[in-house]
C-alpha cells in the first residue's frame, strides 16, 4: 500500500476464488491482520474478511452491488464499519480502495501490484 508498509496477497484456488490476507512485516516476520475471500455464495459476489480481534473472530461478508458499474462496491448496510469496501482500477498496476462507513466516516489507499518471482 502506497506510503505505508502493509501488504495484500491475492491467489486464485482451484474454486476459482481469490483468497487473500493483508500483513505488516514486524522485523523479518510477517504480522498478518486479516484473512480476505471473494466468492460466489448463493449466485452473489461475496467480499469476507476475518479479523482475529474483531467481531468475537467472526468473519464479515459484504455483498457486491451489481447496480454500480464503474468499480466494484462491496456492502453490509448492519455492519458497524466499515459498511463499504470498494476498489477503483487506475491503472493495471494501481487500484484504489475506499473504506466507509455512516457519515462520510471512512478512509482511503492506493494499492500498487508488486512483481513476484
Amino acid at each position: 500500500m502506497e506510503g505505508q508498509e502493509q501488504y495484500e496477497v491475492w491467489e486464485k484456488n482451484r474454486k476459482n476464488e481469490l483468497i487473500g490476507y493483508s500483513f505488516r512485516l514486524e522485523g523479518n516476520e510477517k504480522a498478518i491482520s486479516e484473512t480476505l475471500s471473494i466468492k460466489i455464495i448463493d449466485n452473489q459476489i461475496v467480499y469476507e474478511a476475518t479479523v482475529p480481534n474483531q467481531n468475537k473472530g467472526k468473519t464479515i461478508q459484504f455483498i457486491l452491488n451489481n447496480d454500480i458499474t464503474s468499480y466494484l462496491s462491496f456492502e453490509n448496510a448492519e455492519h458497524d464499519f466499515p459498511k463499504k469496501i470498494q476498489y477503483r482500477k487506475i491503472t493495471d498496476d494501481v487500484i484504489k480502495v475506499m473504506v466507509s462507513g455512516d457519515k462520510d466516516q471512512g478512509f482511503s489507499y492506493t494499492q500498487i501490484k508488486q512483481k513476484t518471482d
